[in-house]
């Protein structure tokens, strides 16, 4: 099981901890924060980035492809149901939609490059944010 904690600093300032190692999120400054690190919405991003580039690195070390270079990009916005055409027929009013480029440098036939489109959307966090999650909260107050 994975586990996080975070601590709030100051304003929108936070500290998170996974017991190995410690970064930071912050919101920019036109939004009242000190812009010291990512904003969670960055954060969420950057974790599908780097899980998709770890998922195709893991995939053609283990099928010996050989690439020149990889990266990918991940943006996130809200737009609106109608303006989605690969959004689900019964989606209404805003949705949050993260849109991804993935750049693959090497020598390729067209099945590698279906089959490395294919592993990209296999990213075990991709696939857990596209499934959606059941959270379970408890809030203790003082």
């Amino acid at each position: 099981m994975t586990s996080i904690t975070a601590e709030l600093l100051s304003d929108y300032r936070v500290d998170i901890n996974n017991g190995t190692h410690r970064w930071r999120a912050d919101e920019p400054a036109d939004l009242g924060g000190d812009d010291t690190g990512p904003n969670p919405y960055d954060l969420l991003l950057g974790a599908v980035a780097a899980c998709t580039v770890i998922t195709l690195s893991m995939f053609t070390k283990r099928k010996g492809i050989s690439m020149s270079s990889l990266s990918v990009e991940y943006s996130y916005d809200k737009v609106h149901a109608d303006d989605c055409a690969t959004c689900d027929e019964d989606a209404t009013g805003l949705i949050d939609r993260i849109t991804s480029r993935i750049f693959i440098d090497g020598d390729f036939d067209e099945a590698t490059r279906r089959r490395l489109i294919d592993i990209a959307q296999k990213c075990p966090v991709h696939r857990t944010l596209e499934a959606g999650i059941h959270f379970e909260e408890t809030v203790y107050a003082g």
